[in-house]
């Protein structure tokens, strides 16, 4: 099999994936909290075939929580979430364009940001906020 090949192969079974977006409150019970995962979130992040993101919008977020004293996080906590198998999304242009047409039925511009990704990018957001389904985007809990 050529090289080429291999790779439009590889190409293709990434895009059959399942692709999933961490809310933040999700990803702060997944890596330390996880009897408050529901069994369908749990079981969408044990299946490896599943690629699971995570927004810079949640990491900035979580960052600015610590730096009040919200939250306590390890030391090494972000550096450690690719090591866990968490995929990391860029906020670009598009999401951007997408927040801005948003309609303002959530308050929280994290999470507005987290849904426009979400539609921009076809992500199914694990997210256990009822604000969060008001929006026309795909969501599990």
């Amino acid at each position: 099999m050529s090289g080429t090949l291999k790779k439009q192969l590889r190409l293709e079974s990434i895009h059959k994936m399942k692709a999933y977006l961490l809310d933040t409150h999700t990803l702060l019970w997944a890596t330390g909290e996880t009897a408050r995962l529901s069994k369908t979130v749990k079981n969408i992040l044990q299946d490896a075939s599943n690629r699971v993101m995570v927004s810079h919008a949640s990491i900035w977020e979580l960052s600015i929580k610590q730096n009040i004293g919200k939250i306590d996080l390890p030391a090494d906590y972000f550096q450690e979430l690719s090591s866990l198998g968490y995929e990391m999304l860029h906020i670009k242009e598009e999401h951007l364009a997408a927040y801005r047409s948003l309609p303002l039925i959530h308050r929280d511009p994290f999470d507005r940001m987290l849904v426009s990704q979400a539609q921009v990018d076809d992500l199914t957001l694990l997210s256990q906020d009822p604000e969060i389904r008001k929006y026309n985007v795909k969501t599990l809990w």
